[in-house]
């Protein structure tokens, strides 16, 4: 016998003792979830279709391992608009193995696994309660200086009135903001780049060495009016 199941807006075929990865699902490993949506059902040619659910049919399941999709990377770059944006995904998954389809409101046969002694949960219960506690314990001033070297600029802006920056070819509103964020203010300041500060640059921010390089030459005709 076979079932057409629906579980996190997706539909698997089902049959007694296959392995299936689906959308996580809240419950331990070994124990047994019931599936409810259960679209169709049927045994060699004889198939019954539900509108949209089959009365009174389960699809029982057993919990075997709780986990994580391979990684999906979404990355959108506008050109010339300086402008990137990676995010990245994991899918929570739940491996089960299907136990029973039930049909006529038929109560399940097969129970959960048996579950690990009380004094081994309690021992992961208190390894738990320690890592927790432990990670409490780590200093405030740890994570304040973690920000601030984060937020530290690359350098140091000159005193003064700020140069338009977005004169230079190139470099927009968002752009010029990021530099002013990392110390760059003015032509002069770019004209003077060297070829470290370059590599520096390419390194800590979206922008390629071409750019900068290409950014300098301008600066330097700019700064000399």
């Amino acid at each position: 016998m076979f079932a057409v199941i629906k579980t996190g807006g997706k539909q698997y075929r089902v049959a007694a003792n296959d392995l299936l990865k689906i959308e996580k699902v809240e419950a331990a490993v070994g124990d047994m979830v019931e599936i409810g949506h259960v679209l169709a059902h049927g045994e060699g040619e004889n198939v019954t279709f539900g509108a949209p659910f089959v009365d009174g049919a389960v699809v029982t399941a057993e919990v075997v391992e709780q986990g994580k999709n391979r990684t999906v990377i979404a990355f959108k770059k506008r050109r010339r608009q300086n402008s990137r944006r990676k995010i990245g995904h994991r899918q929570l998954l739940t491996t089960v193995r299907i136990s029973e389809i039930l049909l006529g409101g038929a109560k399940p046969t097969k129970t959960a696994a048996v579950k690990a002694p009380k004094k081994e949960a309690k021992a992961e219960a208190a390894t738990e309660a320690k890592a927790e506690a432990a990670s409490k314990k780590e200093p405030k001033a740890k994570a304040a200086e973690t920000n601030e070297t984060a937020a530290a600029p690359l350098f140091k802006a000159p005193k003064g009135e700020p140069d338009d920056l977005t004169v230079i070819k190139g470099i927009g509103p968002v752009a010029a903001k990021d530099l002013a964020e990392q110390g760059i203010i003015t032509f002069a300041q770019l004209a003077k780049l060297t070829d470290k500060d370059v590599a520096k640059i390419d390194e800590h921010m979206p922008f390629s060495a071409d750019q900068i390089k290409d950014w300098r030459e301008q600066a330097k005709e700019l700064a000399a009016k």
